[in-house]
């Protein structure tokens, strides 16, 4: 279903016959006239708006009448690519499309935390309290237990289901899963990984390119793309060879503003009936087709056989065809019609719509046309219901489907730049030459009037230096260049772009000083972060949420990715929430570094936030509570094995080293009389002569007793 193909839009009155509109062909032609009619006046102003911007002077409107030079001065390119720039660089500075995903506030289906069901959880009061699901028969001492219900774990249904799991927090600075979170976290990494193989910023960016010119970018898709995996494997015999394998990916494509046509009442794509979008095809890109799903072989192949019957439209003269008058040869016309289809007609083309749906009843299809030929009709293949588009406007033009952009805005500036440039330059060229005035009665006939130095005049009669006259005009560049300068002046007001923020140099006033100008590019954010606004509201949020349904109906990882989820657009603060999230989340872990305060925190779920917060993967950064535990205990047994070996003595046994300082000795025991600290070693009371251990007491003598 992905979309091929140049894009061209229309906006010339055509006439549909009586036997076009005659079944869903020319139904579908009908709808088309009318949006064509619907947006002439919008084809106006894009035309004007492209013309100053590339610069172009043909069929360009004059400041005056009798001005001869055509020069444009390019000030609109240069603030279309400012802003451009500014838009590009805040919203994908990271490479990445500033989408997140998060769950609800109180999500459904999904448990919000869940932990290890611990003895506390398991004590209850045995007779029970109102409400809690259990029943105390009469005669009973112990209520009965309620029924347990089967708890939704999400992402972790298959690692964590055999684990003895409670609902709800856990206690203070026990580990605890948030099945939710994780659950938005994958579908965020899975959005993002389909927008990387998409191409999502290359697109993304034409679409703002066009917003920022035109006034309005348009993004089509999700659609389904099978997208080629290379891989190679081996036979029997070890050889290996070449076995790619199809996988369902999503896809989108920019469209321009030129190509789409809206339901002409609509003043935004929530409340349109109908979008038709026109293709200029090839032969191979019509043939092409064929090889899509629902596809009208015979249709398409009748188309080929009739031949080219593209009618080129009023403004791809100026776009497209530069002057060429084969460049709508071999071309066809197909129209891509999204919208709503009465279930009558719906029956008569035979499309399979439920049996009890009424004919006053409206369905949605999606119908390709080429002249008269229908070469796909199918209903609207998307759950829930919606056009596959997403419009985002520049400025909002609260009553009109297309917004306003930056070259319309500063459309008067621009032309008053290019009508004071000509007139100072048409000036210039009278003031830069002298006029001379010839009287002939005074001069010889037959002479030559051209003038260089040293040229000689025949003169008959008069006065000398009468008969040549060289005449000076003043000259008005200076007024005209003032008159410049206030007309940029003016365009940096319109368009809210000041000339610093794009390189002008030369800067006088409040932009002198660094204070001054930071002063003067805080107020120009303002402009850029209402535009920023609009693509979060009408692109970003459309899109993600249009892939996160695209998800749920065809990925093949909805277990993982299931839960009550929301689409938060990033892209006003994608880069300056993400910095400052990061700092205050290493703040708070050095802060906890004080063991009196780690077990209020649950360290797990810090550091796993701080890794998205710094755009690292948590699942390569920290373990789950089955792995730490594995890595708790390793470290563990490595630090026994430092401290104490396997045959060690107990500490109290060891010796310290020889000539070591031992700690600080304790205090005397004031109790002792001894004087030695209650030890056996050191002087004490002397022993008096008779005792055992008086020195001087005579030998004892053999025999005498």
């Amino acid at each position: 279903m992905a979309e091929i193909g140049e894009l061209i839009g229309t906006g010339e009155q055509k006439d549909i016959s009586d036997e076009e509109m005659v079944g869903l062909s020319g139904y579908v032609r009908s709808k088309y006239q009318e949006a064509e009619d619907g947006r002439l006046a919008d084809e106006q102003r894009w035309l004007r708006a492209y013309k100053n911007y590339r610069g172009t002077s043909e069929d360009s409107e004059d400041y005056r009448k009798s001005e001869r030079s055509k020069v444009t001065v390019k000030i609109t390119k240069v603030k279309v690519l400012a802003a451009f720039g500014q838009l590009v660089d805040i919203l994908f500075a990271n490479g990445k499309v500033p989408i997140a995903v998060e769950p609800t506030p109180m999500p459904e289906g999904i448990e919000e935390y869940v932990h290890l069901e611990t003895p506390l959880d398991q004590q209850a009061d045995p007779y029970g309290f109102e409400g809690d699901g259990r029943e105390l028969p009469a005669g009973a001492l112990e209520a009965t237990e309620p029924e347990q219900q089967e708890l939704e774990l999400g992402p972790y249904s298959k690692s964590m289901a055999d684990a003895n799991l409670a609902a709800g927090p856990s206690n203070m600075g026990e580990p605890q899963l948030a099945p939710a979170k994780e659950a938005a976290r994958k579908m965020e990494k899975l959005i993002h990984d389909q927008l990387l193989d998409a191409s999502a910023v290359s697109e993304l960016r034409k679409g703002i390119f066009e917003q920022c010119l035109l006034g309005t970018g348009i993004v089509k898709g999700p659609f389904n793309h099978s997208k080629v995996i290379h891989k190679w494997s081996k036979d029997d015999d070890g050889s290996r060879y070449y076995d790619p394998q199809d996988k369902l990916v999503p896809r989108l494509s920019a469209v321009s503003c030129w190509d789409l046509y809206p339901d002409p009442s609509a003043i935004s794509l929530d409340d349109a009936e109908y979008v038709i979008e026109r293709h200029r095809m090839n032969r191979s890109q019509l043939r092409s087709l064929a090889q899509r799903p629902f596809f009208d072989a015979d249709a398409i192949e009748e188309c080929l056989y009739m031949g080219s019957q593209y009618e080129e439209r009023h403004f791809e003269h100026t776009l497209y065809a530069d002057n060429d008058p084969t460049y709508s040869e071999g071309r066809f016309e197909v129209l891509e019609y999204w919208g709503v289809l009465d279930a009558k007609m719906a029956r008569e083309i035979q499309l399979d719509i439920p049996a009890k749906t009424s004919d006053l009843d409206q369905v949605h299809i999606n119908a390709w046309i080429c002249g008269n030929q229908i070469l796909r009709v199918v209903l609207n293949p998307f759950v829930p219901e919606r056009l596959p588009y997403q419009v985002v406007p520049y400025e909002k033009n609260p009553y009109r489907f297309f917004g306003v952009g930056v070259a319309e805005n500063m459309d008067d500036a621009q032309l008053l730049m290019n009508g004071h440039v000509r007139m100072a330059i048409d000036n210039l060229a009278l003031a830069g030459n002298l006029i001379f005035e010839v009287d002939e009665n005074m001069m010889v006939p037959g002479q030559s009037m051209d003038i260089y130095p040293g040229k000689i005049f025949r003169r008959q009669s008069g006065a000398p230096g009468t008969g040549i006259t060289g005449i000076k005009f003043p000259s008005t560049a200076v007024e005209n260049l003032q008159m410049y300068d206030k007309a940029r002046q003016l365009a940096d007001e319109e368009t809210g772009i000041p000339s610093i923020s794009h390189g002008q140099t030369g800067v006088t006033g409040t932009g002198r000083t660094a204070s001054g100008l930071s002063m003067l590019m805080g107020s120009a954010s303002l402009g850029i972060k209402t535009v920023i606004k609009n693509i979060d509201d009408h692109l970003l949020r459309p899109l993600g949420e249009s892939m996160f349904m695209w998800n749920m109906q065809f990925s093949e990882d909805e277990e993982d990715i299931m839960g009550d989820l929301e689409i938060k657009p990033k892209g006003t603060s994608s880069v300056m929430q993400k910095e400052v999230r990061s700092q205050r989340l290493t703040a708070l872990l050095q802060t906890v570094t004080n063991p009196m305060l780690a077990p209020f925190v649950k360290l797990p779920t810090l550091i796993k936030e701080l890794a998205i917060a710094q755009d690292m993967d948590p699942e390569e950064l920290v373990n789950d509570m089955n792995e730490a535990q594995i890595f708790a205990e390793m470290l563990k047994g490595l630090n026994n094995g430092q401290t104490t070996g396997e045959e060690a003595p107990a500490p109290s046994e060891q010796q310290g080293p020889m000539g070591g300082v031992g700690g600080v000795p304790a205090a005397a025991n004031p109790n002792d009389p001894s004087g030695v600290g209650d030890g056996t070693i050191g002087t004490g009371n002397a022993a008096t002569p008779g005792e055992s251990n008086f020195t001087g007491n005579p030998p004892p003598v053999e025999g005498m007793g």
